[in-house]
């Protein structure tokens, strides 16, 4: 007897099938090539957006509107790294909340609240006053480290529930924060840095969960992360937190590694896993041997359909969701291995990124903006979420 799970499996093999047959007659007629990396993608919708078969988008905010009557808070521009909460508040049982940066001279970060129906039925502000906010990281006690994307900026602990206001973390250091992860085992905080002669650091929390006490460190890459037999040393930062015009954090310690352009970093069953624009690689972090290894690399790769990596995240099946800042303007999926599949792509948004993609728990809903997306009024930021039987992704890697 078939189960659901293999009978949507055929499903969107056969979908798959049907697609890619008639693309490939028409590009023979033509004369022209065709991606075979997207054939299981369906035709755009009204959207914009390929999907596979069985999974659909709306736009749940759009830049400059409510995104529901019910509040005063108008969605902000250029929507980046966000992360999904549950609503543990009596009035909105079975609720999410999707806390997302601003990255703009603006700064800040916003939320959307959803009810148990997926409905947005609130939105407002958790941040304001800062700076260029790109990405940062969900903790594991239910708060957003939000990063400020400029020299000397710091990493602000936001409350997504709009009960507390943001705090400053000076123990992140001061620098041009991209992205955090919380390793709630070895008890520290992994921080990329989005510069072309960026560094890797963490801070390790002596009275964790708290940041009393937190001390900055830099990482020094020894071996070659192609072998997997690379490993980071840790060297303390002698002044995490300079001012200008003082030596910045990168150039304090002569023994620290270039990382080019870090981006997105997601924590997952003992791993961190990041992205470095400047050279389109995906790093793997075993934190428990602290041996660092490269599992993506757009130069090298059999599967060379991720360029532009930007923010990351990580599902419930150990998936990992790469976004994409130009590229092809998609979300692929990746595994350890180095496979590479793209889930969606969306079309005629050339001049945009993609960027802060996050599910809810069970896994059923992701979210991810288009900083510069069209609409009536122009390119402006969107938010989108994505449902479907993300169970069944696996289906389109090999086993091999």
């Amino acid at each position: 007897m078939t189960n659901r799970r293999q009978f949507v499996g055929k499903v969107l093999k056969i979908s798959a099938l049907s697609l890619t047959l008639p693309q490939l007659a028409n590009a023979k007629k033509s004369g022209t090539t065709v991606d075979a990396s997207t054939m299981h993608l369906m035709p755009a919708d009204n959207n914009g957006i390929r999907l596979p078969y069985g999974f659909k988008s709306r736009v749940v905010a759009t830049e400059g509107l409510p995104p529901t009557a019910q509040s005063n808070y108008l969605w902000h521009e250029r929507p980046d790294g966000g992360a999904v909460y549950q609503d543990f508040s009596r009035d909105n049982v079975g609720g999410w909340i999707y806390a997302c940066n601003e990255e703009s001279k603006t700064g800040g970060v916003g939320a959307l609240k959803f009810n148990a129906n997926g409905e947005v039925v609130d939105a407002y502000r958790i941040l304001d006053h800062t700076l260029w906010n790109c990405a940062g990281g969900k903790t594991p006690w239910n708060t957003w480290l939000s990063g400020e994307e400029t020299p000397y900026g710091l990493v602000w602990e936001c409350d997504p529930y709009g009960n507390h206001n943001a705090q400053p973390i000076h123990c992140l250091g001061s620098f041009t924060h991209e992205a955090c992860a919380v390793d709630p085992v070895g008890r520290a905080i992994y921080l990329t840095e989005d510069e072309k002669d960026g560094r890797f650091y963490r801070t390790v929390l002596p009275k964790y969960p708290g940041f009393e006490g937190g001390k900055l460190q830099v990482a020094e890459m020894q071996g070659d992360p192609f072998s997997s037999n690379a490993k980071l040393v840790w060297h303390d930062v002698p002044r995490p937190n300079p001012k200008k015009p003082e030596q910045e954090t990168r150039y304090q310690v002569k023994q620290s590694s270039l990382f080019k352009g870090g981006e997105g970093l997601w924590y997952y069953a003992g791993f961190v896993y990041f992205s470095t624009k400047g050279d389109n690689r995906i790093w793997s972090l075993d934190l428990d041997q602290q041996i660092i290894k490269v599992i993506y690399d757009f130069k090298t790769s059999p599967f060379p359909v991720l360029t532009g990596v930007d923010n990351i995240t990580v599902d419930n099946n150990g998936i990992i969701y790469v976004c994409e800042d130009g590229g092809n303007m998609q979300i692929v999926m990746l595994k350890e291995s180095g496979q590479a599949v793209p889930l969606l792509k969306i079309e005629r948004q050339d001049k945009s990124e993609i960027t802060g993609v996050a599910f809810t728990d069970d896994g059923t809903r992701m979210y991810f903006n288009s900083q510069r997306g069209p609409s009536k009024n122009g390119r402006l930021g969107l938010t989108y979420e994505i449902t479907g039987p993300f169970e069944h992704l696996q289906q389109f890697f090999t086993t091999a």
